[in-house]
């Protein structure tokens, strides 16, 4: 199944670049483009405009770890990192609050990882914050984009969901969330342009047409995977 997610605004611990007003030359802004492609927050916010849908990839291991929540039965609710915030965010919403990776590995609690998500009972709503998937999900919600989780695991599903809404002249923003080097500025992850890619290469064997050239490497990067992506992702 797909996971639909709401809401974030760009995370404080973010680069400067990213978190202060941005111009984007609208040649990179892929507007006559029926599917595109770009990274992080800034991407997103390039390529959003316009676009009928929005769908963040965070392979490893946000948007894996929504359609796991889903599978079981829950809603997922995006939110920034490492925000104090959060708390009382969840609170309000009647919600679990997940805890960090490393935390969650110390003490069994909800975290990002998705096995600690499937080991998890009686829990209807989730607060996922993470420092790149959650966050650009949660933005370009607020924004009042529709935003799709999709990652390697649903990705056919996403694109099955997509097809029909483009093919009567819908865009599409395919955001691969990256991950952050030490100064956190986005390196680019490959098993995201995987998961981006798989969602788009499912949609030009659907039929629909008119990708970006950077829509259309993301999809070649996982056809040239795709048969080996268990190997490949080790």
């Amino acid at each position: 199944a797909y996971g639909a997610v709401m809401s974030s605004t760009y995370n404080t611990r973010l680069p400067a670049a990213e978190t202060a007003p941005v111009t984007i030359p609208p040649v990179h802004r892929q507007r006559d483009a029926r599917i595109r492609f770009d990274w992080g927050p800034v991407g997103a916010e390039a390529i959003v405009d316009g676009a009928d849908v929005a769908v963040v990839v965070d392979v490893l291991s946000f948007t894996t770890a929504v359609t796991v929540a889903v599978d079981k039965g829950m809603r997922v609710l995006p939110y920034r990192w490492r925000d104090a915030s959060a708390a009382s965010y969840a609170e309000a919403r009647g919600a679990a609050l997940a805890v960090g990776r490393s935390v969650g590995d110390r003490t069994g609690e909800v975290s990002l990882s998705p096995r600690s998500i499937a080991r998890a009972d009686n829990i209807d709503r989730l607060v996922l914050p993470s420092p790149s998937g959650s966050t650009i999900a949660f933005t370009l919600a607020e924004r009042g984009a529709v935003v799709v989780a999709a990652s390697l695991r649903n990705a056919g599903a996403v694109a099955a969901w997509l097809a029909p809404r483009l093919t009567t002249g819908a865009a599409v923003a395919v955001v691969a969330g990256g991950e952050r080097w030490p100064d956190v500025s986005l390196r680019p992850a490959v098993e995201d342009i995987w998961g981006a890619g798989a969602v788009i290469s499912g949609l030009l064997r659907s039929g629909v047409a008119g990708p970006s050239p950077e829509a259309l490497m993301a999809a070649r990067a996982y056809d040239a995977i795709a048969t080996d992506i268990p190997t490949q992702l080790v």
